[in-house]
């Protein structure tokens, strides 16, 4: 297109997951279903580590704000893509869609760098167990934690600001269903290749940063847990490792598909799984990861559960 069809642009058009109307009230179905299991499973994962005094440990601090970061992020995409299947006009303003790009990927980066903070926690308690409490101490917990949201804050800021120089559009259609960064930078009129660039290289950092730690700690937590000579403590070692491996493969799979894959011939709606699973599917996943194959948190829902009736049994 010729330099006369670069406007400013006051909003934007988000295209959604599918222009099908057949599809319409399916997908609204599903999506809200799964982001009621989502808000139920990340809030009742917060209160459950608030109130119950077997789960405040630095694992669980850590895991509170995992969930919180979940319910933050979907929440940020979810209910703007629920009200967009139901409605033909799908127009996000220029600063909404500055702004729903910041908090996700705050938060996108925020959970890149928990889930590091959280390998590095299970390195010392399996390896170093007698010193854990000593090491993990609360004030260090709070740092890391802290420094996960300034990491996360400082990227995100980073590609904004440059995103918000951009002059003018070809067009103001976005074919995605939210305002990720390289669906709009693809519109651009002005040259991108240093948003690009920027996009890449944070990106690759973050990643390779946060996977060599946990690859580091995980290797350490094989070799301590290969010399055990009790069955039980190897079992027991695994059991507490098992559910956070498991959302750190779902999480960063999903990423690395999406943002590091070769260019294809794949068409745009093909684009948009990676995306969906990862803005959508995972927050629902993590707190039922951590909670189906978690003993303590199915021993304080007991408590929970059992305190709560016989409270009812008093007072009835």
């Amino acid at each position: 297109m010729g330099e006369e069809n670069c406007t400013a642009v006051r909003e934007f058009i988000l295209l959604g997951l599918s222009d099908a109307p057949e599809l319409r009230v399916l997908l609204f179905m599903v999506f809200l279903l799964v982001y009621g299991v989502t808000v139920l499973g990340n809030l009742g994962m917060i209160a459950l580590i608030l109130v119950s005094s077997r789960l405040h440990t630095p694992m669980y601090f850590f895991l509170s704000h995992l969930s919180l970061v979940d319910l933050c992020y979907s929440t940020i995409i979810v209910p703007k893509m629920l009200a967009d299947i139901l409605n033909k006009y799908k127009a996000i303003s220029f600063l909404g869609c500055a702004v729903q790009f910041y908090l996700f990927c705050t938060c996108v980066v925020t959970e890149v760098f928990l889930l590091a903070v959280m390998a590095y926690d299970r390195f010392v308690a399996i390896c170093n167990p007698l010193l854990y409490m000593v090491t993990m101490s609360w004030k260090l917990c709070v740092e890391l934690v802290s420094c996960c949201y300034i990491g996360g804050t400082v990227c995100s800021l980073i590609h904004l600001c440059l995103a918000l120089e951009i002059p003018s559009y070809r067009s103001n259609v976005i074919n995605h269903f939210f305002c990720d960064l390289p669906p709009l930078l693809s519109l651009a009129c002005s040259d991108v290749t240093v948003n690009k660039l920027l996009l890449y290289i944070v990106a690759s950092f973050n990643e390779v940063t946060t996977i060599v730690i946990i690859l580091t700690s995980y290797l350490f937590i094989l070799i301590t847990i290969l010399r055990m000579r009790s069955a039980e403590g190897r079992r027991k070692a695994f059991s507490t490792c098992t559910s956070h491996l498991t959302a750190i493969i779902v999480f960063h799979g999903t990423i690395l598909f999406t943002y590091f894959q070769p260019s294809s011939g794949n068409s745009a709606d093909t684009e948009k799984v990676a995306p969906v699973f990862y803005t959508v599917v995972i927050p629902m996943l993590n707190p039922l990861i951590y909670s189906l194959r978690n003993k303590d948190v199915k021993e304080a829902l007991r408590k929970l559960g059992s305190s709560k009736i016989f409270s009812q049994r008093i007072f009835s």
